[in-house]
């Protein structure tokens, strides 16, 4: 496979299914993080929230079983091969996640609103993408390396999984498992998710489609002779390399982050067409349209500083157990939560 169509070719393919799945858990799982912090705060139902707990358990277990088999080396990832700096993900998580409120969504959720036809997503898409590259290697790539300088990690990987079973004896892998398999009790353990099996199908698609990248790149890594990384999915700088690889593929190679975003959009636009939720949509009001930009320039730049996004961090830094995946998950949280308090209270007559 590799020799007929070459290595790119081969991750971008994988990055396409891997997308695909997710496009169609946004649109017919309703799999969103924006929305499930919403129903949490405000609409008394945890359920969305439980989704979360339920693919991150998955992703977990699945990512620790293939390391167990051999088919997953997590040295290779982006999550535990450089050294975290905690306040890179509590200020960019914070960042995040107030431009999440502010724009009505993350990258992944945006996305999956533009294969529903709504163009106003679309702004926030590109602005997410452009911001996201200008803090990686743009005018502010100065100042972010400053403030939060990459390196080597020195002696211990920085996961939870190699920490605790160093303490406790047990080997990485039993440890990774029984942390996640622990991790999907508790968010599974619900009658009203149960009650909702698309909501937990759904839940475990989007496990699957993490555990998937990691296996399926790291088997192209090992089988081919380019330098291609061990990926798996995030929305915030493979937005911007969408954008650059649309501008100019004659002098760049395909990847896995534009094979992952195609397949998000083909995903949702195919789960729109179900659903029968497809629908030309544009802002019709300035000022709205404003508060989104400027909630998916703060995206970009606090993806760019936490490391990853909402599924970067939520989702394939936590199918690791790496560290910064529930400090930045829980700053992107409150980020959220504020900004929500922010707008709701900024429509109540004062008394």
């Amino acid at each position: 496979m590799l020799d007929m169509l070459g290595e790119p070719l081969v991750v971008t393919l994988i990055g396409l299914a891997g997308g695909l799945c997710l496009g169609l858990a946004a649109r017919l799982g309703r799999f969103c993080s924006m929305g499930a912090i919403e129903d949490a705060l405000y609409g008394n139902d945890g359920r969305r929230l439980r989704m979360w707990g339920v693919a991150i358990g998955i992703a977990v277990i699945g990512s620790f079983l293939a390391m167990a088999l051999g088919w997953f080396d997590p040295a290779q990832t982006l999550y535990l091969s450089n050294t975290w700096y905690p306040l890179a993900s509590i200020a960019g998580g914070l960042v995040f996640g107030y431009g999440m409120a502010l724009a009505g969504n993350c990258g992944f959720g945006a996305l999956a609103r533009v294969g529903g036809g709504d163009f106003r997503s679309f702004v926030i898409v590109l602005v997410m993408g452009l911001s996201a590259y200008i803090a990686l290697s743009g005018p502010l790539a100065a100042l972010r390396v400053w403030a939060f300088p990459v390196a080597a990690p020195e002696g211990q990987l920085p996961g939870i999984a190699h920490v605790l079973g160093g303490m406790t004896g047990l080997p990485v892998t039993v440890t990774g498992i029984v942390l996640g398999a622990a991790l999907l009790v508790f968010s599974g353990a619900n009658r009203r998710l149960l009650q909702s099996p698309g909501m937990v199908f759904w839940s475990v698609v989007v496990g699957l489609a993490i555990v998937g990248a990691w296996v399926g790149t790291s088997w192209v890594a090992a089988k081919g002779f380019e330098a291609l990384p061990v990926v798996s999915h995030s929305f915030a700088r493979p937005l911007g390399d969408s954008m650059l690889w649309l501008m100019m593929s004659s002098g760049l190679s395909i990847n896995f982050a534009v094979g992952s975003v195609a397949g998000v959009l083909v995903g949702a636009f195919a789960g729109s067409l179900i659903k029968g939720h497809f629908r030309w949509e544009a802002c019709e009001d300035p000022r709205e349209l404003r508060r989104q930009i400027g909630g998916a320039a703060l995206m970009g730049v606090g993806a760019a500083v936490a490391v990853g996004c909402t599924v970067g961090q939520g989702l394939s830094a936590f199918s690791v157990l790496a560290f910064s995946a529930p400090v930045t998950a829980a700053a992107i949280f409150a980020g959220a939560a504020l900004g929500l308090k922010q707008l709701i209270t900024g429509f109540v007559p004062a008394e």
